[in-house]
């Protein structure tokens, strides 16, 4: 049976504890290294000589990620959540801190997080990255229409995407000192071509030689993020090619796109194998209820943080999916709108969603639209009791009003 060893991670410093149980006492090998590439290799040669078989290590900021990567092949590694083994004030030390992992995880005593693989982690690298790619453009979108707005041009009142084709010819020849609004207006494509008497009167302003400086800059900017945003999609595309047909189940989802079913498979897994059931993979997402109870009073139902990656990624799918028509989510989010509000209803449907997914992953099934659920006896009676209560609020009555309506209505 191999020993257990506790890793108290820091910046430049590795605190490293390891636990040998012999037949009647409990020994303790300390030793301190840095986080250095090549300290990290003595420090899987020194594990692998003392018969280290599994090692614990606290998530500490970034700086656990490097010691991951070079100990992975050489031994089990379990990651640890700082809160869990926090020292108690006066009582911290590196190597207490360290012991205390090697003890707890040896009896037990700890959760662990979930580190995807290698090949797992390297695609999230290219979704995350390309979601803040994305926030940068939205950014620069901001800052160009307050820019318009300041040199008297209404531009965005007019045309709903600043970016697409027309809008984005537009803003070129602004950038470059156009100022026929004529000029500026033949550009216009498709549909804005009927809005040619609002575009020549919101292209009527003027910007100085620092708004175009400055404009010039944020559409180089945004070229260069398209650019960026284009080469992730074709890294992804050879990348997860061995998983077509889980991103083919995926993207039958109700408001699931292509770069959300990458998003989806690079922050689960090709298999969710990881979770055992759906209600723990949407606990774990942070989608569900949360549990704080003391005294069998119960404080707050407030969710848990989860994966907050995928907690917005199955938000904006909720949100898709209930404008979708003839669906099951539609009818869902209709049916409970009344008693949770849009925004408890949309995160009801995201919860359920995120289920689907984990099932659709986890068993290898395909997705079958159902259509809107019929509605309940006990639904219709519940409607018609509401409405009761809004014509009683009014000063009228239900029944007298639906006697005086048309045989049909009534």
């Amino acid at each position: 049976m191999g020993n257990v060893a506790g890793i108290d991670v820091h910046k430049k410093m590795l605190a490293v504890v390891i636990r040998v149980e012999s037949e009647d006492k409990v020994e303790y090998l300390k030793r301190k290294f840095g986080t250095t590439a090549n300290e990290v290799v003595h420090l899987a040669s020194w594990l692998t000589q003392q018969n280290v078989l599994e090692a614990a290590l606290e998530s500490t900021a970034e700086y656990w990620r490097p010691v991951w990567n070079g100990l992975e092949a050489h031994l089990k590694l379990h990651l640890c959540n700082p809160l869990q083994v926090k020292a108690r004030r006066g009582r911290k030390q590196d190597f207490r801190d360290a012991q205390r992992l090697a003890d707890r995880w040896h009896s037990g005593d700890l959760e662990e997080s979930f580190v995807p693989g290698a090949e797992q982690r390297s695609w999230r690298w290219l979704t995350r990255s390309r979601v803040q790619l994305r926030r940068l453009i939205g950014a620069a979108r901001s800052r160009v229409e307050c820019l318009l707005e300041q040199g008297g041009i209404q531009l965005t009142s007019v045309v709903t995407d600043p970016f697409g084709v027309s809008g984005w010819a537009m803003l070129k020849l602004l950038a470059k000192g156009e100022r026929d609004v004529k000029i500026l207006v033949g550009e216009a494509r498709g549909q804005l071509k009927k809005k040619e008497a609002e575009l020549t009167q919101a292209l009527v302003g003027k910007l100085n030689p620092t708004h175009r400086l400055v404009l010039q800059q944020s559409l180089e900017q945004v070229e260069l993020l398209r650019r960026q945003i284009e080469e992730i999609n074709q890294a992804l595309k050879e990348a997860m090619l061995p998983h077509t047909a889980a991103l083919v189940r995926l993207v039958k989802i109700p408001g699931v796109d292509l770069a959300a079913a990458q998003e989806l498979l690079a922050e689960i897994g090709p298999g969710a194998v990881t979770f055992p059931s759906g209600g723990q993979f949407a606990s774990w997402v942070g989608v569900c209820s949360g549990s704080n109870e003391s005294a069998g009073v119960t404080y707050s139902r407030r969710s848990a943080k989860g994966n907050r990656y995928l907690r917005r990624l199955l938000c904006q799918i909720a949100w898709a999916a209930i404008r979708t028509k003839d669906t099951f989510y539609g009818s869902l989010f209709r049916r409970l709108s009344p008693r949770l509000g849009a925004k408890g209803a949309a995160w009801a449907v995201a919860h359920r969603i995120g289920k689907v997914i984990w099932l659709l992953l986890h068993e290898e099934v395909e997705y079958r639209e159902l259509g809107p659920a019929p509605q309940r006896p006990k639904s219709l009676v519940k409607k018609l009791q509401r409405l009761q209560a809004d014509f009683a609020r009014a000063g009228m009555d239900l029944q007298s009003v639906l006697g005086q309506c048309s045989p049909a209505v009534a």
